[in-house]
């Protein structure tokens, strides 16, 4: 049986790798995400609410909602779930991949592993994919609702900003550079179809991605894709963002000694679940608007 959201939120770490490096981001969306870990103070923060009568009465309600199979709570968290769960795979993959470039000895791993840019720039897609996928099950919307999601991003708070201020930072400007939504769209636009079924979480969320060939559902990633660009753009100008400043804020919380963006990319993506942790955050904060 699956964990209840109350586990869920209870069982979040409250220090560790994926807390140090989401407050190393507060400076891209100063003071938005806070790491609720206890359901009770969650709800306490939402709604203001400081009677433990009322308290428990959202608490029952949140986890009735929760378990309820025709509400779309539990299926985003296993969606925010997918989207980490590769990501130790993808950084032994791009590791490898490294090591293959520097070491001759090993350079046949350069013909076992995708390259580093194609393997983080699907990663980075899939990744927006997933946000669109969670954010038209808890809305409700049909998934092709692309420019819906697209004009969400600017009203996008807490927990969800946080989010996607990782995600640019972290699958973006780290592994990628300054110009990464170009590099990204070049890369996806030249994709073969054949690749993107080699990534697991593709695999994973390909049912729940319109189109009925493998092409079509590139397309569609493609398409999400771009529809983000104009939002990460602006963040990226707005807060001077560069993997300079980003991994120097990086190096305030976490001990990185390498200055090779490549392999502190890859290092995050085998230590850190960010998605995993924030989305969990997201679906308990509208389970308790919902049920308060």
């Amino acid at each position: 049986m699956s964990k209840s959201i109350v586990e869920l939120v209870d069982n979040l770490p409250s220090g560790g790798m994926t807390v140090k490096l989401l407050q190393s981001l507060d400076f891209v969306v100063p003071g938005e995400w806070k790491n609720f870990t206890n359901f009770d103070n969650t709800i306490q923060a939402v709604t203001g609410e400081t009677s433990w009568k009322k308290v428990e009465k959202i608490r029952d309600r949140a986890i009735e909602l929760y378990t309820n199979p025709n509400e779309p709570y539990q299926s985003v968290v296993k969606l925010y779930q997918l989207a980490d769960s590769a990501d130790t795979a993808l950084g032994a993959t791009a590791m490898a991949n490294k090591i293959g470039e520097s070491v001759g000895f090993l350079s046949f791993l350069n013909r076992l592993t995708p390259k580093a840019d194609t393997t983080q720039t699907i990663d980075l897609c899939l990744k927006v994919v997933v946000e669109l996928i969670a954010f038209c099950k808890l809305n409700k919307i049909s998934i092709n609702n692309i420019g819906d999601f697209a004009s969400s991003l600017s009203n996008y708070r807490e927990e969800s900003v946080m989010r996607m201020a990782a995600l640019v930072c972290i699958d973006g400007l780290i592994p990628l550079g300054p110009d990464f939504v170009r590099v990204a769209q070049n890369t996806m636009m030249g994709l073969n179809p054949a690749t993107l079924q080699q990534n697991s979480t593709f695999n994973n969320i390909s049912n729940l991605i319109p189109g009925g060939s493998s092409s079509d559902k590139l397309k569609f990633v493609t398409s999400t894709f771009a529809s983000a660009q104009g939002w990460m753009n602006n963040l990226v100008v707005s807060r001077g963002l560069t993997p300079q400043v980003v991994v120097g804020n990086l190096k305030k919380y976490i001990d990185i000694a390498d200055d090779k963006f490549d392999y502190v990319a890859a290092f995050l993506d085998m230590s850190t679940n960010y998605y995993e942790h924030t989305g969990i955050q997201t679906v308990a904060r509208r389970l308790i608007e919902r049920s308060y």
